[in-house]
Formats: C-alpha cells, structure tokens, sequence
C-alpha cells in the first residue's frame, strides 16, 4: 500500500516508516503536523493515511480534524487515526460518516506490531478497525440514549463488537458462541435500534455509530 504518516514524535515516526518499509508498504511522506498532512495528500494521495490526533501548533485535535478534511476533499483515502487519546466529538463525526476504510488505535493498547499492521491491512481493504477503548469510551458518553438502554448486556457486547469492525464469526469466537446466537443477538439489536433494513458488513458498522453519535 502507499502510505502517508503524520506524527510529531520524530522516534515514531521514523519507526514507522522502517516498519512500513520493511513490510513492503510504499511510504510516500512521513509530516509532523496537520497542515504537512493534507498538503501531501493533495500532493501525491496515498491508499492509506496514518494519523495522530495531537500535533503542533496546539496539541489538541489538529491531526482528527485533517484525517475529517481529507475524507472530505479525497473519499477513497483510507484514514488509521493511532493517538493516545478518544477526542470524542471528532472521532464521532469521523466514524459517523462512513466506516468504510477507517480505523482508530490507541497507541498504548497496540499490544503487539502484528496488531498494528493487521489494522492497517484491514483499513487498507475498506474495513473497520477500531480499539475497544474507543468504542467503550463513545458508548459511554451516549449510555443515557434511547434506544441503547433497551439492548440486553449481551446485546450490547455484541454492539460493541461490530462497531469494532468484527463479523459475526469473528463476534462468535470473541463471545465463545455459535454464529447463529450471534446473528439472533444482531437481529434483535437492530429491532430494538429500528435497523431491521440494514444489511451488509460496513452498512451495519456504520448504523451503529450512528447511534453512537447521537
């Protein structure tokens, strides 16, 4: 894949680019700040773009608020936000317009390189890949929310499961369940969410984070 990184550590960075290179990823610019990013993007748009959230000139959400600008301006680009923070308002605005090709990590939860790049890969396909973290962290600010309060605790688990970007399968083996219990789980939570109609993989990832942004 080709690949844009923007993070201000220069340690990570360039960690990053060996990594990348070293898996046979193309590493078409490695920025320090948001404005480099979406500059390099309109210069040469990569297939994927690697995003921290906070960078120069105010460390807060400059690196969201491009990934949100890039999305905007180059729809195919895939965006991979790895921050150690859950900026909730951006994240939400982010995973609340299409899923399709985007994932968010946290730098202190990526437990293993294989993870890191698995996500990515994943990304790159037009998947979803999202920490649990930040799925918990976007459930909880919207808890008090009808109809969320309706869903069973199972059911919730496996809300927070397909808003991670699992399948039903991959949801199966998580819980330690048969597929089938998952997909009366997922009918039934998209009843109670009025989402009966929805199909499709990132279709039902996307529905769910609508909610998640109410």
């Amino acid at each position: 894949m080709r690949v844009i990184l923007a993070e201000d550590s220069t340690l990570l960075r360039e960690g990053l680019v060996r990594l990348l290179a070293e898996e046979g990823h193309q590493v078409l610019a490695a920025v320090a700040d948001a404005g480099a990013l979406v500059a390099a993007v309109a210069a040469d748009e990569p297939d994927v773009v690697v995003a921290d959230v906070r960078m120069p000139p105010t460390h807060t959400d400059e690196g969201l608020r491009a990934a949100l600008e890039i999305r905007r301006r180059h729809p195919s680009v895939r965006v991979l936000v790895l921050s150690q923070y859950v900026e909730k308002k951006y994240a939400t605005e982010l995973m609340s317009a299409d899923v399709a090709g985007v994932g968010y990590l946290l730098k202190d939860r990526v437990a293993q390189v294989g993870d890191f790049l698995d996500a990515l890969e994943r990304v790159g396909a037009g998947g979803a890949a999202f920490d649990p973290e930040v799925v918990r962290q976007l459930l909880a600010r919207t808890s008090h929310a009808d109809p969320l309060a309706r869903l069973t605790p199972r059911e919730r688990e496996v809300l927070e499961l397909m808003a991670q970007g699992l399948t039903n399968g991959s949801i199966a083996q998580a819980l330690h369940v048969s597929q089938s219990a998952v997909e009366k789980h997922v009918n039934a939570l998209f009843d109670k969410l009025e989402l009966s109609h929805t199909t499709g993989y990132s279709r039902r990832v996307l529905a769910v984070l609508h909610y998640l942004g109410t």
